[in-house]
């Protein structure tokens, strides 16, 4: 089709020629309503952003003096954010002589 066809049967759409692929021979181009197509195409790209999980480094602290069962809560929330795909940061802690 030639581009005064495609330019014709656009206008009498009532919509826009939008060219898809310029590097192809020849060049391909789709009638469509680019507005709708710009905003289709920010909607897709907010919908893979909410979907991507952001990972986050959580930091656990252990002194010399923490007392067992506190040691074991630390322990299950550090399991724990590990089986959430999150990075753990364990830090021991000494007092200084």
């Amino acid at each position: 089709m030639s581009l005064r066809e495609a330019l014709e049967k656009a206008e009498e759409a009532g919509v826009d020629l939008v060219e898809i692929s310029p590097n192809a021979e020849p060049p391909v181009c789709r009638i469509m309503d680019y507005g709708k197509f710009l905003y289709e195409k920010s909607k897709s790209s907010k919908e893979q952003k909410k979907k991507q999980k952001i990972i986050q480094v959580k930091e656990i602290k252990f002194r010399p003096g923490t007392d067992e069962g506190d040691y074991q809560v630390k322990l299950r929330s550090l399991i724990r954010f590990l089986e959430e795909g999150d990075k753990a940061k364990n830090h021991a802690a000494f007092p200084r002589s």
